[in-house]
């Protein structure tokens, strides 16, 4: 049977605002160059930016405690870097599909460093406005990390 459009009801959390193709495809191409480039790519959040990891519900909020987040993930707890697959842009919103490639460095999830090479798919969507990227959702595969790096210490018992 049909859905009528008065049984389908759409809530959202946030303010939803009109940004056009054109400007959300300059601000995400300057924030991916940045981001990839090792630039300051925090320089494209609003200040109340929130990312949230889907899988465990996660949040961070605010443009310095997400770009220490990003960071850290990159940096401090993997020495990783994306493997970029696909940049999708439309209207006030974007998507990256890429692989998550990196060295386990640092603690992750209670898990001490382990040298492990570490590889996942992963998406993140983003919610652009006339102030910048306000919102990153990641669909990123916390569990399968950490089942790579359980592997790994299993292998060197």
């Amino acid at each position: 049977m049909a859905r009528q459009s008065e049984d389908i009801e759409v809530t959202a959390t946030r303010e939803v605002v009109f940004m056009s193709l054109e400007s959300t495809t300059r601000t995400m191409n300057a924030y991916f160059e940045s981001l990839l480039n090792g630039g300051e790519f925090d320089k494209f959040f609003t200040d109340d930016v929130e990312w949230t990891t889907l899988e465990t519900g996660d949040k961070v909020t605010g443009r310095h405690a997400v770009r220490d987040y990003i960071v850290s993930m990159h940096r401090k707890i993997f020495d990783a870097h994306p493997e970029v697959k696909k940049i999708v842009i439309g209207d006030g919103i974007a998507a990256l599909e890429a692989d998550f490639v990196g060295i386990h460095t640092g603690d992750f999830a209670g898990i001490a460093p382990t040298g492990a090479a570490v590889r996942v798919p992963y998406c993140v969507f983003y919610d652009v406005d006339d102030e910048g990227i306000s919102a990153l959702r990641a669909y990123l595969p916390i569990r399968q990390m950490m089942e790579q790096l359980q592997a790994e210490q299993t292998a060197r018992v």
